[in-house]
């Protein structure tokens, strides 16, 4: 990241994961709360699946192959009580077989980035949902650095280290009470680890940012260098929306959707986040050495590729 990181290094109690090495050389998993993150720190490209139900759907979901579940409420139904559920669900019928109490979940919200103000009028969605216990937050529709800043500063704590460019952070106490027993911690535990990361070391919260409209192209360079976000992603559904109009085959090569991808790809690589992108078996390698590490599919050619151990 280039961000200023040199002041998060002196959180105190914190758990930061450390690499460590078996003697044959291979990485041993560290004792991280979100997989994803855990992955990640090791090089790893992850994988998803797409949830939106309630606790059934969850006991379903703890036995997922993929690494992190995207819990979708951007269309889906707003519902904190099945989202909580969710995530009782995936707990009770833990752990995961890589060991985590559960698998990582990350929401995509209804709420989008449009501007700093309508943001932090929203910010109670945010802190409803990482309530719940979740492990992270995917802001669609993101375009303005404001609203990425916002966006970050309600997932925040008050007393999270300060960082230049973001004001002190919006949680208020409570909050960790029922997350706190998701992730089979404290409560003092989870307000050390609640954070975002890599902006803190130690943090378990993965936040990301859509780039999908041409709004919010403009702003790409600027709101993927904000402190706090971790990864994004180009969005080609609403994106093919604003550029091209009506769906049709073939659109997703036309040159300005190709631009347009390139660019947010671009973007990620100047300010050293991750991207997202849609993979399958097929093009997954492909995706992979464009520098790809956050794939919506594709994790058995995916993980062959890049030697991962299983069940880590």
């Amino acid at each position: 990241m280039n961000h200023d990181l040199g002041p998060l290094l002196l959180i105190v109690g914190c758990l930061v994961a450390v690499t460590t090495f078996a003697q044959d050389g291979s990485p041993v998993r560290t004792q991280r709360i979100n997989k994803a993150i855990e992955l990640l720190e090791q090089g790893q490209p992850v994988y998803y699946t797409t949830a939106r139900g309630g606790y059934d759907e969850g006991l379903e979901f703890a036995a997922t192959e993929s690494d992190y579940i995207n819990y979708e409420m951007e269309h889906g139904a707003f519902d904190i009580s099945a989202l909580r559920a969710f995530m009782q669900g995936l707990v009770d019928a833990g752990p995961t077989v890589s060991g985590h109490r559960t698998p990582a979940v990350i929401v995509t919200l209804p709420v989008w980035g449009l501007d700093a103000p309508s943001m932090r009028a929203n910010a109670w969605v945010v802190q409803q949902v990482l309530a719940a216990g979740v492990h992270g937050i995917l802001l669609c529709h993101t375009r303005e650095p404001g609203a990425a800043e916002v966006f970050v500063q309600a997932s925040r704590y008050p007393f999270a280290p300060e960082v230049e460019g973001l004001e002190q952070g919006l949680r208020g106490s409570g909050s960790q009470a029922y997350a706190a027993r998701i992730w089979g911690v404290t409560g003092n535990e989870y307000l050390r680890r609640a954070d975002a990361w890599p902006l803190n070391p130690a943090g378990e919260l993965l936040l990301g940012v859509k780039i999908e409209d041409t709004y919010a192209l403009e702003n790409a360079e600027r709101t993927t260098a904000v402190a706090g976000i971790a990864f994004t992603e180009w969005g080609p559904g609403d994106m093919g929306f604003w550029v091209v109009g009506l769906p049709r085959p073939g659109a997703q090569q036309l040159p300005e959707m190709q631009a347009a991808r390139a660019r947010v790809f671009q973007a990620a690589r100047t300010n050293d986040i991750f991207m997202l992108h849609t993979c399958n078996e097929d093009d997954v390698v492909d995706r992979l050495e464009e520098g790809v590490m956050i794939c919506t599919g594709g994790y058995r050619a995916g993980r062959a590729h890049t030697g991962r151990q299983m069940p880590w």
